[in-house]
């Protein structure tokens, strides 16, 4: 299964909507597989909905995101995990072994929702 990170720098990029490089990770039983950067300059909201689709993505992890990039992508049956903080490495390894879902990785301001992903705190 293919699954994408937002990255600036070494961590999560804070907002998907701007963001400039995704890590494109292959992950078969919990083991990552393959891994490379990809550029992602586009502004487009339909160009990146395309280019994850095109990557074979199946997985966003990414901080903040628009409703608008967030339905396209969500259009081309690709599971977007939102509102993620934290440095990349750390964020894929905690996917990997089901334990994204803690305080740790969660964006300030932002809270769990079902166990599945974040949401912003009123």
């Amino acid at each position: 299964m293919k699954v994408a990170l937002t990255v600036w720098e070494d961590r999560i990029s804070p907002l998907f909507d701007s963001t400039l490089m995704l890590l494109v990770v292959d992950i078969e039983s919990r083991r990552v597989i393959e891994r490379h950067l990809v550029p992602f300059e586009s502004n487009s909201p339909f160009s990146r909905a395309t280019k994850l689709d095109d990557l074979g993505v199946k997985v966003l992890i990414c901080g903040g995101i628009s409703g608008f990039f967030a339905n396209l992508i969500e259009a081309h049956r690709i599971q977007i995990i939102p509102f993620v903080a934290g440095a990349v490495d750390e964020v894929l390894e905690a996917y990997m072994t089901g334990t994204l879902f803690t305080k740790k990785f969660r964006m300030p301001g932002c809270r769990f929702r079902n166990n599945e992903s974040f949401v912003e705190e009123d």
